[in-house]
């Protein structure tokens, strides 16, 4: 914070500077912009909590967005924070957006998925089958190529598309083609791996990772790309909330028969 031994007025412009690192233009900052220090007065700017602007509130009101801009900037963050998947929006296949909150309500399954790789067949198959068996309850299939792991995605979106749809019949969606791992990775993959972190870190270790997600758009689980779609099928069921219902017919009948 600015000391309040500094002289009465003084230059805000070379202060303002040292705390954004950068040079800041007229635009923002006035060129007779002075601040004067004023210990019995408090603004809100974490910064500079013990001085007091001599120009008009708006004024300043243009330096605080102008701040705002910059210190976002430099430091990648931002007020807003994702809070669940439907806060997304990706493309399909085809290039159209996808608002992902027209999956509210769904139990979903997030699958960075390969053409070429080793772990392809069974996986498309099984999934499939637990699409299949699941989609009526309330299961969706989100599925993003990815060429990151041993270049097993190579091809455009029409290909990706001919393999998944024609080959292994995939009836759940099938999305525009990501990264998955690094600075250029999809917003909705770096909140998938902030919010379940894997074994050895946050990083997608291979094709066919798998989240699990609830109906509430909260990322409850993370699979191994090895881990069989047929074993977490359970974990789906109880989600659906498919499982208390299994319950209840097996406690229903035997309280009558009592």
């Amino acid at each position: 914070c600015v000391s309040s031994r500094l002289p009465r007025s003084f230059p805000a412009v070379p202060i303002l500077q040292a705390l954004l690192y950068k040079p800041l233009t007229p635009s923002i900052i006035p060129r007779a912009f002075h601040f004067r220090a004023s210990p019995s007065t408090k603004i809100s700017s974490r910064f500079c909590s013990w001085i007091k602007p001599r120009v008009p509130p708006q004024d300043f009101n243009i330096f605080r967005v102008g701040f705002s801009a910059n210190f976002t900037a430099m430091t990648g963050s931002s007020s807003k924070q994702s809070s669940s998947v439907y806060d997304f929006t990706v493309k399909d296949i085809r290039g159209n957006d996808v608002d992902l909150s027209i999956y509210k309500g769904k139990v979903l399954l997030i699958v960075n998925v390969a053409s070429q790789c080793g772990l392809t067949n069974s996986n498309y198959t099984e999934l499939n089958g637990v699409y299949t068996k699941y989609k009526d309850q309330g299961l969706e299939i989100l599925a993003f190529p990815c060429n990151q792991f041993g270049g097993e995605e190579p091809g455009d979106n029409a290909q990706i598309a001919e393999v998944a749809c024609s080959r292994f019949k995939a009836e759940f969606p099938i999305f525009d083609k990501v990264e998955v791992n690094g600075s250029n990775a999809a917003p909705i993959y770096k909140f998938l791996k902030s919010s379940k972190g894997g074994l050895l870190g946050d990083g997608i270790k291979w094709n066919f990772t798998k989240f699990l997600v609830d109906k509430d758009g909260n990322v409850v689980d993370r699979y191994a790309p090895t881990t069989s779609p047929l074993s977490i099928e359970k974990d789906v069921k109880k989600l659906l909330g498919l499982l208390d219902s299994l319950k209840q017919q097996h406690i229903i009948p035997s309280l009558l028969v009592k």
